[in-house]
């Protein structure tokens, strides 16, 4: 009897020590699903760009089964405007997204640079940007003449073409005197300006144009609001623009950290309004940034810790907070953790708001502060922690255990709603895809895509679940906004 007790006892602490083990397994299983690997996914994150771009390819292209496409936009208004990229997983090129996507890739940079170098991605980082703002320049002729879109969503829309074989029109648009559009103008400053700084000491006279474009728009915007999408009427179908006042303060908060000239700083101080404290930050909002912009400087003592500036520094901190559920009035979360803005692509908005979040936590590092939310002190460590939760969700660490970043990991969506990665590459089959012969063949064929758009990052919707449906467009459509501040976030966590 004693000996079946000592071999029951025996048999148990066995299983207990199998059950302990089980615990343990899965709950690094749980919070290791990401694989602590953020240099992996910086790399795809930038590699997506290459996937997004617009025009003839350059020779270190990576993306291969990609190639030239749209190389006669411009041709109906007699200019070259061919490159840039696509902003999501449609054809069209839209300058009010790509120029926030530029901005924001350009402070990853500016924040991140000794990260990216040590991860060997300073570079495919600047040729990011760079892909960007030559395009731009391209489509900043005159001082008070800025190229907005080319293509028509309409007929865009109603096709299902890879862009090696897009045939829809190419409409060129365009915001001028007459037709002001102060939004799309002062963005399009930003990412200038935000930009010559990054190129400073690569390319210092490349650095001077950018800058020069800046300012132009910059006087431009100012002097002739209004905005963008009544003077650009198809854009209102897709990015339109809630405002443009955040665009002003936004640019003139860039171009104060590029030149350091009072004009600027006064323009901020001047503005009359602040944003107050907002619910997110996205390309169609600035004012978070704006105001995590100018908290740096109240941080630094380089504008007075009262007044005007210490409001900006509240509101900018106060929008933090909420992220952190530390407010009176917090972000939404999903039941697995996710921060939760609004139901489509709802990770382009949790991406900026870790974006301001990391930023301001090298802030707060350098200037020996933390901050002080109505719900408690939280330090800079505090502050990457809470990012790390929530990029480890993005890749992998989630109810659903998929990663939301394509490329990345062993289990991520096989079919997001992006025609150039859902046809066959033109390298493995030239015979042209036709505006409506896409749509049977490829868009609703129930496999998986058979190009990987790398570094693509797509989102759950508001319980965390999501359908892996190329129709899904809401939640499985990529766009350059949600990875753009991605990168500065893996930068940080790298």
């Amino acid at each position: 009897m004693l000996s079946l007790k000592m071999s029951l006892n025996n048999v148990l602490m066995s299983l207990s020590n199998v059950f302990i083990f089980i615990l343990v397994c899965c709950s690094y299983m749980v919070q290791n699903v990401a694989s602590d690997d953020y240099g992996t996914a910086l790399t795809k994150s930038l590699l997506f760009f290459e996937g997004q771009r617009s025009g003839v390819l350059p020779k270190n292209q990576r993306l291969n089964w990609r190639g030239d496409s749209a190389v006669k936009d411009g041709q109906d208004v007699g200019m070259d405007l061919v490159g840039g990229y696509y902003d999501a997983g449609d054809n069209l090129k839209l300058g009010f997204p790509m120029a926030y996507t530029i901005t924001m890739l350009s402070w990853s940079v500016i924040e991140f640079k000794d990260k990216l170098a040590s991860k060997n991605e300073l570079d495919n980082a600047l040729y990011a940007i760079k892909w960007g703002t030559d395009f731009l320049i391209k489509a900043h002729p005159q001082p008070n003449v800025l190229y907005g879109e080319n293509g028509d969503p309409d007929s865009d829309h109603q096709c299902w073409q890879r862009p090696e074989d897009m045939g829809t029109p190419r409409t060129s648009y365009k915001i001028d005197e007459q037709h002001p559009g102060s939004d799309l103008a002062a963005e399009t400053a930003a990412a200038f300006a935000s930009a010559s700084i990054v190129f400073q000491s690569a390319d210092s006279k490349y650095a001077s144009t950018l800058l020069t474009h800046a300012q132009q728009l910059f006087d431009f915007a100012n002097s002739h609001q209004g905005i963008y999408h009544e003077s650009i009427p198809p854009a209102a179908k897709i990015y339109s623009s809630s405002g443009y006042k955040d665009e002003l303060l936004w640019a003139a908060a860039w171009l104060h950290r590029a030149t350091n000239l009072k004009q600027y700083l006064d323009y901020i101080g001047n503005s009359g309004d602040n944003g107050g404290v907002r619910s997110m930050f996205s390309w169609d909002d600035k004012y978070v940034g704006a105001q995590v912009l100018i908290a740096k400087l109240v941080l630094e003592g380089k504008v007075e810790s009262s007044g005007i500036w210490a409001q900006y520094k509240a509101n900018a901190e106060q929008f933090i907070c909420s992220c952190l559920q530390k407010s009176n009035q917090n972000i939404q979360k999903t039941p697995g953790g996710l921060l939760w803005f609004l139901p489509w692509a709802n990770n382009q908005y949790v991406t900026s708001a870790t974006f301001a979040m990391s930023t301001y936590s090298q802030y707060l590092s350098s200037s020996k502060a933390s901050l002080q939310c109505s719900g408690g002190a939280v330090s800079p460590s505090d502050l990457a922690s809470f990012v790390k939760s929530q990029v480890d969700y993005i890749l992998g660490s989630n109810p659903q255990k998929m990663s939301y970043m394509v490329g990345y990991g062993s289990n991520y969506p096989q079919q997001v709603h992006h025609r150039g990665a859902s046809i066959v590459s033109f390298k493995n089959d030239s015979s042209p895809v036709g505006c409506k012969d896409g749509l049977d063949k490829w868009l609703n064929r129930n496999a998986p895509n058979p190009n990987v758009l790398e570094g693509a990052v797509v989102s759950p919707d508001q319980n965390d679940g999501f359908s892996d449906n190329r129709n899904n467009y809401q939640l499985g459509e990529p766009t350059t906004t949600s990875v753009a501040p991605l990168v500065g976030v893996l930068a940080f966590l790298a």
